[in-house]
């Protein structure tokens, strides 16, 4: 291919930065998938089997099965992204085609009908969360490969996935706090409230407007950036699972895309096996109910510290190296704390030191999560101009669609791996009472949710170790691309 065939162009060419407004327009978009993302992690498992008392195993393989089955179609939608050609350009309207989808999915999810046999309710399961994840597929790959695409600054692009993340978790620590305080909120008859059954209808109504309004507010507040976006000069192929194909395996030959992708794969994995395990490990190990829960949201103070202590990180090291170093102490982390509660050290359940720590704890892991997750974004950003400088194309779509199909796919399996782990190696058993469960049980949950999985966290330290750009090569491949496009008009 030519590079001339591969050339893109803005219908308006920028002055100065991305503005603040558009940031934050573009930021707004974090909010549906953060919110699915808490309803899912936190509580979808939990749902199934401890309230409506579906097999822990069986329902952890319905839900890995319908994520694996969603992530084949994300490299779908990145691909047709990518070549579609229309007034609105090539990413807003699809995200406006995904709104009430996902509207509609996330009420289903947590709305079955009452008195579903086992099967009909494992069956209700699966088809939803696949109905729902196709949906926000279709609202996330395209809205992801925005950033990309708002700026080639190598420092403007982590500022623009700063904000989002920063918008994300306030937006989220709004819903998560009015969750537990006024949804789930404990009752005489459910203590804790996240056992009562009839709080789950009124959590999903609440769940799917605030989505869909989120997705229809970002897409219509980043509309008036369309013409600084880039687009193809040329005409682009008809869509076709050839055309798929070919632009799936191009990537390929960017070895530091692989890297990532490689590391997203088992991070995911990792993240789905302790998301799982969530509720359950503060449910019955450390005796949580929502009156405490209801406080972990002050995580964002964490994430608040990414965000400023992010710029003098990424003056005195590269980005790998400030994602290496998270990596790392989240593994550490994760092993101490449980770990010193196995050892007896840590106030006991129920008092409020406990509750500090935790909290405290929360507020650490926030801040080194929010870390990573920008890093990872602003890499990811960095790899497509050097797919550009390889292959002549741009592929924003088919990137952020590979990445989306590693996290779906693994997260999968890390719910049937915390299925298998919960109910084959720690024998957990489905609506258990959380004063009456056998302690034994309660330490083996601690020892497998608090030790083993976390040090898994070392294979994807060992992946990001084999990383290559750095600032300079960044610098490099712009001068690269930005001398080839002035080339070529000039011709």
């Amino acid at each position: 291919m030519s590079v001339s065939e591969g050339l893109y162009q803005r219908a308006r060419t920028r002055l100065g930065k991305v503005s603040v407004s558009t940031k934050l327009f573009q930021a707004v978009g974090a909010l549906p998938e953060a919110l699915k993302n808490f309803a899912f992690g936190t509580f979808l498992l939990f749902y199934y089997n401890q309230v409506l008392g579906l097999n822990v195993f069986k329902a952890s393989v319905a839900i890995a099965v319908a994520l694996t089955i969603d992530a084949a179609v994300d490299p779908l939608i990145g691909s047709f992204s990518d070549g579609l050609k229309t007034r609105l350009g090539r990413r807003h309207l699809l995200m406006y085609l995904s709104a009430a989808p996902i509207g509609l999915g996330l009420f289903l999810v947590f709305s079955p009908p009452a008195g579903l046999p086992e099967n009909l309710l494992l069956a209700w399961l699966f088809a939803t969360v696949v109905f729902t994840h196709v949906s926000m597929s279709l609202f996330v790959v395209p809205w992801t490969a925005l950033y990309a695409e708002f700026s080639d600054d190598y420092d403007e692009r982590t500022s623009i996935v700063t904000w989002r993340y920063a918008v994300g978790w306030l937006g989220s620590l709004a819903f998560i706090t009015s969750t537990w305080r006024f949804i789930f909120a404990s009752t005489p008859a459910y203590h804790p409230g996240q056992l009562n059954p009839g709080a789950y209808g009124h959590f999903a109504a609440v769940l799917a407007i605030v989505a869909t309004a989120a997705v229809l507010l970002t897409t219509a507040l980043t509309q008036r950036e369309i013409p600084f976006l880039l687009q193809p000069v040329n005409p682009t192929p008809r869509f076709s699972l050839r055309r798929v194909w070919r632009d799936v395996a191009s990537t390929f030959v960017n070895r530091d895309f692989l890297v990532l992708f490689a590391g997203a794969l088992l991070y995911a994995g990792i993240t789905g096996t302790t998301d799982s395990f969530g509720l359950y490990v503060n449910t019955y190990f450390w005796g949580l109910a929502p009156e405490q829960l209801q406080w972990f949201p002050l995580g964002i103070v964490g994430a608040f510290a990414a965000f400023f202590s992010l710029g003098f990180m990424e003056r005195l090291f590269d980005k790998k190296l400030v994602l290496l170093g998270s990596f790392a102490l989240l593994m550490i982390d994760g092993v101490t704390v449980i770990g010193l509660r196995l050892l007896h050290v840590l106030p006991p359940n129920g008092s409020q030191g406990l509750l500090l720590i935790l909290v405290g704890n929360e507020i650490f892991r926030t801040w080194l999560g929010t870390v990573l997750g920008i890093m990872f974004a602003s890499m990811l950003a960095d790899t497509i101009d050097v797919q550009e400088l390889i292959t002549g194309r741009r592929q924003e779509g088919v990137f952020a669609a590979a990445l989306a199909f590693s996290g779906k796919a693994t997260h999968g399996v890390g719910a049937i791996v915390a299925g298998f782990l919960l109910g084959e190696v720690v024998n957990w058993p489905s609506r258990a009472t959380p004063h009456a469960i056998d302690p034994h049980l309660v330490t083996r949950l601690g020892l497998v949710a608090g030790v083993l999985v976390p040090l898994a966290l070392i294979l994807p330290f060992l992946l990001g170790t084999r990383y290559r750009i750095t600032r300079q090569g960044h610098e490099v491949t712009r001068e690269e691309l930005n001398r080839r496009r002035a080339g070529v008009l000039a011709n």
